[in-house]
């Protein structure tokens, strides 16, 4: 197992060295100039554009720039923001708690309810209840996850007035407030990725329950609740984390979006505003902060993978 946890982290190594050097010159190409961003239209002379970029450091060779760029990443240094001057990581660190707990509660709520769904389906496949999950699983996956969330914002905020109109509430502040403005965008956020869990385990669970073994268990006199939990949902699990690790990618990028719609201050309003103001330091540290996220979650569900199945790990 260690070593399974040592290869994956090895070879996360150059997948963030990459991901940086892509950020970091796509950036760049993006048009316009940031000086001029800064300074505005009314300001923006020729002369106050090279006095900007002067002093930013933004009219030296990119490779200059780049190799500033690797040595402060070495430092644990993610930059500081152009247009704020504040500390990109100070920025990433009062922001990341909103975006976590959002994609955190989408990831709980699609893997609860998409396995439960699954299993619910799957011990009775072909059946009329396998005909309504799938078919409920397959409308879900045809919905946009902000269509989803302004409905229920339309219902349980304005209509109902059961949630507040602004959701997050830090978790130090009022545990319970948080919990209970994070029940919607999870829903919202989850909807997408419980309809694919719940098709997989579906999937899964009717195929293991069809396999030779399970024939021999019943034979033996054994139960059928025990070889559903105890050796079918053992094997249905495989599929279940494979599915479960794309979701987090989904849910990651969905949720920048799912921001919007919550009024969530998490790490999506940020780069959008960084991304408009040229502020690419801001850009680019948030952009790594996903990518470490993503890849951590990855490592983890690998770890979870080569425990339920041996033949996973690397010899």
């Amino acid at each position: 197992m260690l070593k399974l946890i040592g290869y994956r982290v090895l070879l996360a190594i150059p997948q963030l060295l990459i991901l940086s050097l892509l950020v970091f010159l796509l950036t760049y190409m993006v048009p316009g100039s940031v000086a001029a961003a800064i300074l505005g239209d009314a300001a923006a002379t020729p002369e106050a554009i090279a006095e900007i970029e002067e002093q930013l450091g933004l009219n030296r060779p990119i490779w200059e720039r780049l190799a500033d760029y690797y040595v402060a990443l070495f430092h644990g240094d993610l930059g500081t923001s152009i247009i704020s001057g504040q500390a990109v990581a100070d920025m990433i660190a009062a922001r990341i708690p909103a975006t976590l707990s959002l994609v955190g509660g989408g990831l709980l709520f699609a893997i609860l309810f998409g396995v439960s769904a699954g299993i619910f389906a799957g011990v009775r496949a072909g059946q009329v209840r396998d005909r309504a999950v799938t078919g409920f699983t397959a409308v879900i996956q045809s919905v946009p996850e902000f269509w989803v969330g302004l409905i229920l914002v339309l219902v349980f905020v304005i209509q109902l007035g059961w949630f507040p109109v602004v959701a997050w509430t830090p978790p130090n502040q009022d545990a319970g407030a948080w919990l209970w403005g994070l029940l919607l965008p999870a829903i919202a956020l989850g909807a997408g990725a419980f309809a694919l869990i719940a098709r997989q385990t579906r999937t899964a669970v009717a195929d293991s329950l069809a396999s030779k073994y399970v024939e021999m268990l019943t034979a033996a006199g054994v139960s059928r609740g025990r070889i559903v939990w105890k050796y079918a949902l053992k094997n249905a699990m495989v599929p279940v984390l494979a599915a479960s690790g794309l979701a987090v990618g989904i849910l990651i990028g969905t949720s920048l979006v799912m921001e919007r719609v919550f009024s969530f201050p998490g790490l999506g309003s940020l780069m959008l505003g960084s991304a408009l103001s040229k502020d690419f330091p801001v850009v680019q540290g948030i952009a790594l902060t996903i990518a470490i996220i993503v890849i951590v979650v990855n490592l983890v569900i690998d770890i979870l993978y080569g425990v339920i199945n041996p033949k996973a790990r690397p010899a």
